[in-house]
């Protein structure tokens, strides 16, 4: 294997694209070599800001042997197709979520990927922040007793700015809208706070901007121990601060973005919670995995109970 390792990223069609291409600029142990998009002119706009050659041929691209690894921001219904291609050529596989639109995707491509020996993260990166590792220590010292309820918020205002690119609104490639992107981050928090299992999914969507997808969303859960989760998001918020607020028997857990602040309440009233540095980033954690060899498998555990969760909410909206 080279060193550092070479990464092609695959298609500019998320908004993140470039930013996982700088990552692999930044690290001290990657070197962006090439990107490649189905969309000629869109990919070699994102190569020139980059500053690496575009590449046209996808199968070429995957058959350089000094090509170590991508990162892949194409389509939501591309992955499958896609990520199985890069896998079947032997290289290591860091992509925005969604993993994958199904279930059996999900299964499919992570056991494709033990088979050949290569490594897959996807990209969660909120799991790392350091109010997730507080609040992961809050709940892990059961300091909040018997969980009763959690709320989750994250929106901006990419539809009624009109900042996101009109290909988040078509569902045959983003499967979706607010709740498929954006809600992916309230989502596998939620997870975090009561657990993978949901006994029962609601979801309420609505479409302010007219697109023809979700622009607005609430999704409800309850756990099989009765606790109720609520995940909030959307597109047509102009200043909300992402926030965590996590209730239990003996204790209430409140975090805001706006202060950078954790709270915790008790009956001997309330304090704040330091919060510790930053854990390693997704992207950090793909590259020591692939000089170990040691799989992300909280990770890919995690980025398929997001994937339930989004077709069970979806599938409730459309009910």
């Amino acid at each position: 294997m080279t060193h550092p390792l070479r990464i092609a990223v695959l298609s500019a069609w998320h908004v993140h694209a470039e930013e996982y291409g700088r990552a692999a600029i930044d690290h001290p142990d990657t070197e962006l070599v090439a990107v490649w998009d189905d969309d000629a002119e869109r990919g070699r706009e994102l190569a020139g800001r980059l500053g690496v050659p575009f590449e046209a041929d996808l199968e070429a691209l995957l058959a350089r042997e000094d090509l170590d690894g991508v990162t892949s921001t194409t389509a939501t219904t591309d992955h499958d197709e896609i990520l199985g291609r890069v896998i079947s050529a032997g290289k290591h596989v860091f992509t925005e979520k969604l993993l994958s639109p199904t279930l059996e995707g999900c299964d499919d491509l992570t056991s494709a990927a033990e088979a050949a020996g290569v490594q897959i993260t996807v990209s969660l990166p909120r799991l790392a922040h350091g109010y997730a590792l507080a609040l992961r220590e809050v709940l892990e010292a059961g300091r909040l007793g018997r969980l009763t309820y959690s709320r989750v918020r994250l929106a901006h205002n990419g539809s009624t700015a009109d900042w996101l690119p009109e290909r988040f609104y078509d569902p045959a490639e983003a499967i979706g809208g607010a709740f498929s992107d954006l809600a992916a981050h309230p989502v596998y928090l939620t997870q975090l706070i009561l657990g993978e299992e949901a006994a029962t999914v609601t979801a309420s969507y609505t479409d302010m901007t007219g697109r023809g997808v979700e622009d607005n969303a609430v999704v409800t859960i309850t756990t099989p121990d009765g606790a109720i989760g609520v995940i909030e998001t959307g597109f047509v918020t102009p200043a909300s601060p992402f926030s965590i607020e996590v209730q239990g028997t003996a204790g209430t857990v409140q975090y805001d973005d706006a202060e950078k602040r954790m709270r915790l309440g008790t009956a001997d009233g309330w304090e704040d919670l330091p919060l510790p540095a930053d854990g390693p980033a997704p992207f950090d954690q793909w590259v020591e995995a692939i000089r170990t060899g040691v799989p992300t498998s909280e990770n890919l555990a995690r980025a398929r109970a997001l994937t339930a969760l989004t077709i069970a909410a979806n599938s409730a909206a459309n009910a």
